[in-house]
C-alpha cells in the first residue's frame, strides 16, 4: 500500500500542476472512479489481497480525494449555486465513470 500511495500522490500532484482547482479535483475523482471500477471487474477476482490494497486503497485512494472536494464546496469564496452544481456534477460523473469502468472490465479480453 505504501508504494501505491506514493505513486498515487505523485500522479495527483502532476494533475494539480496541469489543471487548476477545482478541475483537477473533479478530473482525478472521475478518472479514479473509472479506474477502480475497471480494476474491481477485471483484476480483483484473481488478484491477491496485497495487490488489491496497493492498487485500490494505496494508488487510487491517494490519487483521488474527498477532502479537496469537500473543502471547495464549503469555502466562503464558493457561491452556493456553483457549489451545488459542482457537487452534483462530481457525483453523477464519478458514479457514471465507476459504472463504465465496471462494464469495460467485464468485457471478455
Amino acid at each position: 500500500m505504501l508504494v501505491g500511495g506514493a505513486l498515487g500522490t505523485a500522479l495527483r500532484l502532476g494533475v494539480d500542476a496541469l489543471l487548476p482547482a477545482p478541475w483537477s479535483t473533479l478530473s482525478v475523482n472521475v478518472l479514479g472512479s473509472f479506474l477502480l471500477g475497471l480494476l474491481v471487474a477485471a483484476v480483483w477476482p484473481r488478484a491477491p489481497r496485497w495487490l488489491r490494497a496497493g492498487l485500490g486503497s494505496g494508488l487510487l485512494g491517494s490519487f483521488t480525494t474527498f477532502s479537496a472536494f469537500a473543502v471547495f464546496l464549503v469555502a466562503p469564496s464558493t457561491p452556493l449555486p456553483w457549489a451545488l452544481l459542482y457537487a452534483a456534477a462530481s457525483v453523477v460523473l464519478a458514479f457514471g465513470a465507476a459504472w463504465a469502468g465496471l462494464r469495460v472490465g467485464r468485457r471478455p479480453a
